[in-house]
């Protein structure tokens, strides 16, 4: 299983918050980012729930929301031997946290450069 890594609770200095709203009606966000991610760090919808302080039900509806609205899966089951079964990002999965982290990288770039220049970032 491939591990990403985690993502941050508090930035440590200004940037953007990036959320894409795609014409299908799909959303994507922070949120949803840092459950993919939690589910590649712990390897489980569960585990990620717990790691991000939701329930599963809130971690699973973020997850089925994806897989609704993109009609592909992001996140695939594990088979599990004596300790149980788990989760891990499908190629989508993983598609969509480099091009939200590619994006959000980009736009944190150009707006730090438009707060410096007014003397709102700190970074």
């Amino acid at each position: 299983m491939t591990r990403m890594p985690k993502a941050t609770a508090k930035p440590s200095r200004d940037r953007l918050s990036v959320r894409i709203d795609l014409a299908p009606g799909a959303r994507i966000g922070p949120g949803k980012v840092a459950v993919l991610e939690a589910i590649a760090e712990t390897g489980s919808i569960s585990g990620a729930g717990r790691a991000l302080g939701m329930s599963y039900r809130r971690t699973w509806g973020l997850v089925e929301d994806l897989n609704r609205s993109l009609g592909r899966a992001v996140v695939a089951a594990v088979s599990g031997g004596a300790g149980g079964g788990g989760a891990e990002l499908t190629e989508t999965g993983r598609a969509v946290v480099a091009c939200y982290r590619a994006i959000e990288a980009d736009s944190d770039k150009a707006a730090l450069a438009h707060l410096k220049a007014f003397g709102l970032a700190t970074g």
